[in-house]
């Protein structure tokens, strides 16, 4: 599919490549929007398409028209449905377009149409128009177009690159058409990193053109490019093809055996001379691109030869592919080691790789079996054999050469003079000796190894003749006599040294050598000697070579320390090149004797000497003519002429000792020459050379070479090295023969000098032509040791800590052909805080090795370092040292560590688990800091002390030794797991790590951690009872199901007993499985009749800590495996048969059985025990905590039979609260008796035991019972009231029984304890903090209303005290009305708790306020009152109201109506039969039939139970006539709301004692105090003994005795008392006017006692006052005036009475507490708002205010006047007169 473009394109934006999954090369995008005009006239062109059923081209096109003529076409209209189709269709608009008049078409199932359209064109332009078609199914059109020809291409809409590497190149290619009819030109334009070729040319119609598109990426990234092609005549069109390609980074690896600091190692290991070793390494394309590499040496030391050899220089590897690159070693130079380095790159990668190659070559070792070959004692003109092993003991191929002469110029001879020697192989040489002299032989013939020194044989023998007998040559002499030669001994003659003997100037040694006498005999070491021993290869060059030679050629060497030549012959070498000739040679004698010179003859040699032999004297020379004549023309020949010295006098035996015995020396001439004629041209040679090119050491020393010149002709060869063109270096030998298929070994010596030039050519003549040569290059260049440091010798540490390390690396490169050892050196200072490592190294030549700086600066400053590098070379150990010196600066700060969060607090862990977190550290000094953290533990357990919580270190931590970079911040993970359950406390402290990885000082405190180690635990927040178990109240459920032992249990640690599983595990065969835990309490539900609602108690557990717990209860058979049935044994015990019943049946029931809690999160279970069964039962469950505790729960249910009385008393045991001897008045308490059955019970307390235990006191009611008997209602809890009165401190204990009318007896045992409050227990009070909690937390089903506090404890009080709470009541409906009634439980009850308001109606969502009042009046007690409130919904007592009314209409309407039937006779006489059977059956027995009264049910229990439950007769009436009386409705049993009322009332002076603080805090309420006793005679008292009578006596006393002490008029006169005078009393004065004689008589009589006191006490001071003044005023105005003056001294003092009276103050507290009653009820309301700003009151000026009470004082002045001067008080009836009255009374009138 293509599309064509012409005029402007849109174009839609491109999308990632790389999520598109678009394939390389083309694509079409059927998504991008195209502009085109396309034109096509082929039905192949056009698509067929289908609407509703029929198939039909969508569009008609026009091409190649011309205008002014008419073209028509057919539309072709199928039906393709299974139905008749009829079709009309509108005509097209213009006249352009024509089609033949509508009309409806019909198309039957697979029937076709043809409709003709014409189009009649006008001008030269393009037209549209559309065909409508309508079906009975919808509407669709057919386009007509007619087009004109235009440019239009087809290009593709995306071309996708393959994706290359960054600064590669990938291409791919694609096709774009000319789909025009016309001739175009394009032209394309793109962006790098795109190119297209070609980019400019013409197309043809039709015609397709291929551009190829080059990527060239030089970035790694996502290129996407538009590439435009212009189009047309002139370019006006265009088009674009979306170029997508990915770039990619390169990443070469290179793979090898061998790592080291930056670079990695192939390693060839020891390769022999000569011999090429090939390895392989592995370059990885670790990329997804392919990429190019090149492979490179790096720079090497100039003229150091080549020995690696790498043919791949360069090459492309595919993506994730590896490639496996050879290289080959060559090793040239025996024992040395060769390094060189392959650099890898790759164009566009962010990094280079390294290889180091690295290799050993390794010579021959060869050995002969013995260094001396005795031929012995030899007649003249015979021949001895001897044979002699040479021995490779490597494994390398020896090429050896033995130097004599294969002719006959010499006495021994070789039958293998060279060979090879394959590795670890033997070969036997034969020796021949064939002596011509009657004398002593001695040569020492020179086998050279090729890289290798050569080796010496030492071959001697003797040959006598019948004439001469010479000494016999052993190799012991050979032995002496080197060593006398070390001495310098052997260039005296033996005569003379036997001479020396003899005068004792010499002397010989252990091993018989001679000595000086000078020297001690035991100092024959090699102090002694005078000369240095040669190496073989000095030695044998000092054999063959002229002592000038050898002086020119070691200029640097000191020839003195070597012994000196005895015999030396000159010239060493002959050569006759010129045909026969005759040329002499010079023999010099440097001994100190004469000796004899003889020549060895060659027979059939072209050489000859003469003469022969002759005799020399010492210092003398002599010459010899060498003659060379050849017996056959064109031939070469060579030979080495020896010839033997020795001294003359050893011609004899008889002449010479033993002792002083030299062996003769051999001198060798090399002559070589060819019998070529002029002119005539010499044999081609055939020969190779191993190695052309000579490289010496770059060291100004004696060193030596060899190579191999191999014959590889038929024919022999000849060469020679011209000494003369070399000076510097000598070869030997310098001339010789190689005969065919043979080779020669030529040794090479020269010292190295750096005047040298680069190569010194060497020429090798050949054949002795000069057309057959062969130039050697000779590299002798000394230089100049040198190394390189990278950072062009500095070497920067990053700033380091005080006392820690910071290291770096230092690469040391050696730039020399020779290797070199170096040592690095620090000064003084410097070598406290800088450290290199390895300090000492060899380094092979271009081999460069890593060096590890270590900076432990000590003081913080900046350090200028100057380490220097000393190196030598290591074949010159002596040598000069070379120096280096680098430059090390290193910054010294102090290092300190901090941790992100000082203390981190872990909250709680579960014991045994694990918890992960992040010690964040931070460095915040410019330096790294290198740490080792350490950890001290401190462990807190509840109750333990701190010695007995050493546990072992529960906190892990990682990488405990680290580095933190400058700046930076490192995560230390840590891992806690604790082990108990405890307060964990971890201080992490650092160590800063010094150079040797220590730490010193005191550790530095970073952090702190906390953590407790907690286990999974719940709590039981609240309790809610339901069903049967409706009546008890909170405290009672709390102790049935001993809630809070359940509470402490679950807040102890678990046994280890008791983690055995961790998780609810099936773990026993038993029905009963065992129990791992010792923590075990009783649930009980209580007891209630057989068929009640099932005891349903809700608990609500909390997670209070901060971890999830699993809990699960488990029943036993929950925990029991589950057998095949084939395993269960068919014997049952009792109690296993009991559980079987139990779990089946489903009593007991736990909702939901198992569950998880997040911290804080809350659930609540219901427990469930079905009365179905009458019996106690029991079942063991345990509560499992997932990793945490188990607790055995016995849950405990009792159903009763409904006609059966029952108490049911949690414990047959009740302890009271302690109570301290020596009280007045012990408080009440108070023991509970609940009616667990059907039927309301009466029960009595046999005090018996309690009169007996009193009797064993002294007569001391220890134990009494208040109300001993009773009468308990179903479902209720009688209160008996005990009072405990110890009296000693000692605990009581009494069996008590307990009897029930028509039910059974049970005995109680009551304990208490009495304690002496003089000890150091402290005394056992009420302190309000109880367990239970106040407020409802669990919601019962279908509750609406609820209680703010459902538990109020009031304290500790005083007796007379009262106090009020309030709470509210809260309906949570929002539809329903509710009604409420409060109600007490005992008569008591309502009299000392009160609630206001007692019952009331709540419409939906409101709220009351009640108050709460407990008002203490008697003795003291220990309240436990629980208020029972119903509510009632209004709309059930509605409906309880309708459906009375109803029965009642019911009821009364079947008084009246009635149907009689026939079977209505029959059951009415066979009731009167019934009846009267009944009858006559009471008249037999006498007895009477009573109904009892009905069980406590149900509410539908109860509806059915309310009637009298009919005889069987009836009921069998009943069910004969069909027809049942219908029940009476029972009214709606309302919700119960239990409220607990908790408090303990104390005697004034015990509260006093023990609440000093709080007494104050208490309003006490005297005048409402009971009286205790009633007064009478003091005859009829009894005798004040120890009981109730003296403290009821004891607590009026003091009372009267306080109120006395507190009243200020008693103080106030006990203080004027003192100071009274003695009183004198006027008798005679006038009567005054007294204002009582107005009052009435019966007024006087009422006058209360408070007032009678208070008027006579003021008499006297009226009268004085009133006498006082009579003589200067009226006699009026002084009797008023002392009348108001009276008058205001009564009323105070009234007034201070009145606030003494009890009746004040009680009014005083109740108006108060009124107050802030309706304060707190408006607030409620919302009618005051108690968080408001007070109001500010502006009064008026002070002046005002005291002009308008200066007014109101004068007002009120004169309304006295004109009052009574003393009017009577109105008294009340009672014996006190109300606070309202007296007030009243004193109130003046207003006149």
């Amino acid at each position: 599919m293509r599309y064509r473009y012409s005029g402007a394109m849109l174009t839609d934006h491109p999308v990632n490549p790389l999520s598109s999954g678009i394939p390389f090369g083309v694509t079409h995008n059927p998504h991008r929007k195209r502009v085109s005009r396309l034109r096509s006239g082929s039905p192949l062109k056009r698509s067929q398409n289908c609407f509703f059923g029929v198939e039909t081209w969508a569009e008609l096109v026009w091409e190649g028209w011309e205008p002014g003529r008419e073209y028509t076409k057919s539309l072709f209209l199928r039906s393709i449905h299974g139905k008749l189709q009829k079709l009309t269709f509108r005509p097209p608009t213009s006249k352009f377009f024509s089609t033949p008049f509508p009309q409806t078409i019909l198309l039957s199932p697979g029937t076709s149409y043809s409709l003709p359209v014409t189009f009649q064109p006008l001008e030269k332009c393009e037209y549209a128009d559309t065909i409508e078609f309508q079906g009975k199914e919808g509407t669709f059109h057919v386009s007509l177009r007619a087009v004109i020809p235009h440019h239009a291409l087809e290009v593709p809409d995306t071309v996708m690159l393959p994706p290359c590497a960054a600064q590669h190149s990938s291409q791919t290619s694609f096709l774009f058409r000319n789909s025009s009819k016309l001739q175009t030109g394009f032209r394309w334009f793109v962006d790098p990193p795109f190119q297209l070729s070609p980019e400019t040319g013409q197309l043809k119609p039709g015609e397709e053109c291929r551009v190829t598109v080059e990527f060239t990426p030089q970035r790694s990234l996502v290129y996407q490019a538009e590439a435009c092609c212009a189009f047309g005549d002139n370019g006006e069109s265009s088009c674009t093809v979306l170029l997508r390609g990915l770039s990619k980074y390169p990443h070469l690896q290179i793979s090898s055996m061998g790592q080291e600091e930056g670079c990695k190692v192939l390693e060839f290991g020891s390769v022999a001379v000569g011999d090429s070793l090939e390895r392989h390494f592995e370059i990885y394309n670790l990329s997804t691109v392919s990429t190019t590499f090149s492979l490179s040496w790096l720079r090497c030391p100039a003229l150091m030869e080549s020995v690696f050899c790498c043919e791949v220089h360069e090459g492309k590897i595919a993506p994730n592919s590896v490639l496996k690159v050879p290289v080959c070693f060559s090793p040239l130079t025996v024992d040395s080691i060769s390094v060189d380095y392959l650099s890898l790159t790759c164009p566009g990668a962010v990094s280079k790789d390294l290889l180091k190659v690295s290799g050993t070559c390794i010579g021959p070792i060869v050995s002969l079996n013995t260094s001396v070959l005795d031929f012995g004692c030899v007649e003249e003109d015979t021949e001895v054999t001897r044979n002699v092993q040479i021995i490779n003991s490597s494994a390398v191929l020896a090429h050896y050469q033995f130097d004599v002469d294969t002719g006959s110029h010499s006495v021994f001879s070789i039958d293998k003079p060279c060979g090879s020697l394959p590795g670890s192989s033997k070969l036997t040489l034969r020796m021949k000796f064939r002596p011509y002299q009657p004398i002593a032989y001695h040569k020492t013939v020179t086998c050279l190894l090729l890289h290798r020194e050569p080796l010496f044989l030492d071959l001697i023998g003797t040959c006598h003749s019948e004439q001469l007998k010479p000494a016999v040559l052993t190799p012991i002499h050979l032995s002496i006599y080197r060593m006398n030669l070390l001495r310098g001994l052997t260039c005296y003659p033996p005569d003379i040294l036997n001479a020396l003997l003899d005068d004792h100037k010499l002397k010989l040694d252990d091993s018989g050598a001679l000595l000086i006498q000078e020297i001690p005999a035991e100092d024959t070491d090699k102090s002694t000697l005078l000369f240095d021993p040669r190496s073989p290869l000095e030695e044998y060059f000092h054999v063959n070579s002229a002592p000038e030679a050898e002086t020119e050629v070691d200029n640097t060497s000191n020839p003195s320390r070597f012994p000196t030549p005895h015999v030396t012959v000159q010239p060493s070498e002959l050569l006759f090149y010129d045909g026969p000739a005759s040329k002499s040679v010079s023999i010099t004698n440097h001994t100190k004797g004469k000796i004899c010179l003889i020549w060895t003859h060659g027979a059939e040699s072209p050489f000859s000497i003469s003469p022969l032999s002759c005799e020399l004297g010492p210092l003398k020379s002599t010459a010899f003519r060498v003659t060379y004549s050849p017996n056959q023309q064109n031939v070469f020949h060579a030979a080495q002429l020896e010839c033997f010295n020795f001294y003359k006098v050893l011609r004899d035996h008889r002449n010479v000792e033993d002792r002083t015995l030299c062996p003769p020396w051999c001198l060798t001439v090399r002559v070589s020459g060819h019998s070529f004629q002029p002119g005539k041209e010499h044999f081609i040679p055939n020969f190779s050379l191993q190695h052309p090119k000579v490289v010496f050491p770059a060291l100004r020393q004696v060193a030596y070479r060899s190579i191999l010149l191999q014959n590889t002709g038929d024919l022999p060869l000849i060469f020679r090295l011209d000494p003369e063109e070399c000076p510097s270096v000598c070869v030997l030998p310098p001339s010789g023969l190689v005969p065919p298929g043979s080779y020669q070994i030529l040794t090479f010596r020269c010292t190295p000098s750096p005047d040298h030039p680069a190569s010194i050519p060497l020429l090798l003549h050949l054949n002795a032509s000069p057309k057959h040569t062969q130039v050697l290059n000779v590299v002798a260049v000394a230089e100049k040791l040198s190394m390189s440091v990278e950072g062009n010798g500095s070497l920067f540490f990053q700033p380091t800590a005080m006392g820690s390390c910071s290291e770096r690396t230092l690469r040391v490169k050696n730039l020399s052909r020779v290797p070199v050892e170096f040592k690095w050196r620090l000064c003084g200072s410097d070598q406290r805080v800088l450290t290199v490592l390895p300090d000492t190294d060899t380094l092979q030549p271009n081999e460069s090795k890593v060096q590890k700086w270590s900076f432990a600066p000590i003081e913080e400053m900046m350090y200028s370092m100057k380490p220097s590098l000393t190196f030598w070379p290591v074949q010159m150990p002596q040598s000069k040292k070379s120096r280096l010196i680098i430059k090390a600066v290193g910054l010294a700060s102090k290092g300190s560590l901090q941790a992100e969060h000082p203390v981190i607090d872990l909250g709680e862990v579960l014991v045994g688990s694990c918890k992960s977190f992040d010690v964040p550290l931070l460095n915040d000094s410019p330096c790294a800091v290198s740490f080792s953290l350490t950890t001290q533990q401190s462990v807190t357990v509840t109750g333990l002390p701190e010695d007995m919580t050493q546990d072992p270190l529960v906190l892990e931590m990682e990488n405990v030794s680290r580095t933190i970079p400058a700046d930076c911040r490192l995560p230390i993970r840590c891992t806690v797991k604790p082990a108990r359950r405890a307060h964990y406390c971890w201080t992490i402290s650092y160590h800063i790590l010094n150079a040797s990885g220590s730490g010193g000082g005191e550790p530095q405190s970073v952090c702190h951690v906390q953590a407790e180690g907690v286990y999974p635990t719940l709590e039981v927040m609240d309790a809610r009872s339901c069903g049967s178990v409706e009546g008890l109240s909170k405290l009672q459920l709390w102790r049935l199901f001993n809630l809070d032992a359940l509470n402490t249990y679950l807040r102890r640690d678990p046994s280890p007993s008791e983690l055995t599983f961790r998780v609810p595990t099936r773990h026993s065969f038993q029905r009963c499985p065992s129990i791992f835990t010792s923590a075990m309490l009783d649930f009980s539900f209580s007891a209630a009749p057989l068929g009640s609602d099932p005891s349903s108690i809700l608990l609500l557990f909390k997670n209070p800590g901060s971890i999830l717990v699993e809990w699960s209860f488990l029943l036993p058979e929950d925990q029991q495996i589950e057998l095949e049935y084939w395993a269960e044994s068919g014997d049952f015990s009792p109690s296993e048969l009991h559980l079987m019943k139990i779990q089946d049946h489903r009593l007991f029931s736990v909702s939901p059985h198992s569950g998880k809690l997040l911290p804080g999160q809350q659930r609540t279970v219901q427990f469930t025990y079905r009365h179905d069964f009458v019996g106690t039962d029991r079942l063991p469950v345990l509560l499992k905590l997932s990793h945490g505790r188990e607790i055995l729960m016995n849950f405990i249910g009792v159903t009763v039979e409904r006609d059966r009385r029952y108490i049911y008393l949690s414990s047959n045991q009740h302890i009271f609260s302690p109570v301290a001897i020596g009280g007045f008045s012990p408080p009440k308490q108070v023991f509970e008796l609940y009616n667990a059955g059907a039927l309301p019970l009466r029960y009595h307390i046999d005090t018996t035991p309690l009169e007996e235990l009193m009797e064993e006191n002294f007569s001391h009611p220890v134990l009494q019972c208040l109300n001993p008997g009773g009468e308990v209602e179903p479902g209720h809890t009688a209160l008996v009231e005990w009072i405990f009165s110890p009296l000693e401190a000692k605990t009581y204990s009494v069996d008590v029984p307990i009897h029930m009318v028509e039910g059974d007896s049970m005995f109680v045992t009551f304990e208490g304890q009495g304690f002496d409050e003089r000890e150091a227990e402290p005394i056992q009070i009420q302190d309000g903090r109880i367990t239970v909690p106040c407020t409802q937390r669990i919601p019962v089903p279908g509750q609406v209303v609820f209680l703010s506090e459902e538990r109020v404890c009031f304290g500790d009080i005083p007796v007379g005290s009262h106090i009020t709470r309030i709470l509210f009541l809260t309906n949570v409906s929002h539809t329903d009305q509710v009604l409420y009634k409060w109600n007490g439980t005992s008569t008591e009850c309502q009299q000392t708790v009160k609630i206001r308001p007692e019952s009331g109606r709540l419409a939906p969502e409101e709220s009351v306020l009640c108050i709460l009042t407990i008002q203490d009046s008697g003795s003291p007690t220990f309240y436990q009152q629980d208020l029972i409130c119903e509510i009632t919904l209004v709309k059930k007592l509605a409906q309880y109201h309708k459906d009375l009314r109803q029965w009642e209409e019911e009821t009364e309407r079947q008084k009246y109506e009635f149907t009689i039937t026939e079977k209505d006779l029959i059951q009415a006489n066979q009731l009167d039969k019934c009846s009267q059977e009944g009858a006559v059956f009471e008249q037999k027995t006498g007895t009477r039939k009573y109904k009892t009264l009905p069980p406590i049910r149900s509410s539908d229990q109860a509806e059915s139970g309310s009637s009298v439950r009919p005889s069987r007769a009836e009921q069998w009436a009943q069910q004969q006539t069909g027809q049942e009386r219908r029940r009476r409705p029972e009214p709606p049993r309302p919700a119960i709301l239990h409220l607990g009322v908790t408090a303990r009332s104390h005697s004034l002076m015990e509260y006093r004692t023990h609440f000093p603080t709080q007494f104050n805090t208490h309003y006490i309420n005297r005048s409402r105090q009971p009286k205790l006793f009633q007064s009478g005679t003091g005859a009829d008292l009894p005798p004040l003994t120890l009981g109730p009578e003296r403290d009821v006596i004891t607590h009026v006393l003091t009372s009267l005795l306080q109120s006395l002490l507190d009243e200020p008029q008693f103080q106030q006169s006990l203080v004027e008392g003192d100071n009274e005078q003695v009183p004198y009393f006027t008798q005679l004065r006038p009567a005054p006017a007294r204002p009582t004689k107005t009052r009435p008589r019966s007024a006087a009589g009422n006058q209360s006692p408070v007032e009678m006191s208070s008027v006579s006490s003021v008499t006297p001071a009226e009268t004085y006052t009133g006498n006082c003044s009579t003589a200067d005023r009226p006699k009026s105005e002084c009797v008023q005036e002392s009348l108001r003056e009276v008058q205001e001294v009564i009323k105070t003092k009234v007034q201070e009475s009145i606030r003494r009276l009890p009746e004040f103050s009680d009014l005083v507290e109740d108006i108060l507490l009124n107050t802030l009653q309706n304060l707190m009820m408006e607030a409620f309301l919302g009618e005051l708002v108690l968080t408001t700003r007070p109001r500010i009151i502006a009064l008026p000026p002070s002046s005002s205010r005291k002009n308008s009470l200066g007014s109101n004082r004068q007002s009120r002045a004169e309304s006295n006047n004109n009052r009574e001067q003393m009017r009577l008080l109105v008294t009340s009836p009672g014996p006190y007169m109300s606070t309202q009255a007296m007030v009243s009374n004193l109130e003046p009138e207003q006149q």
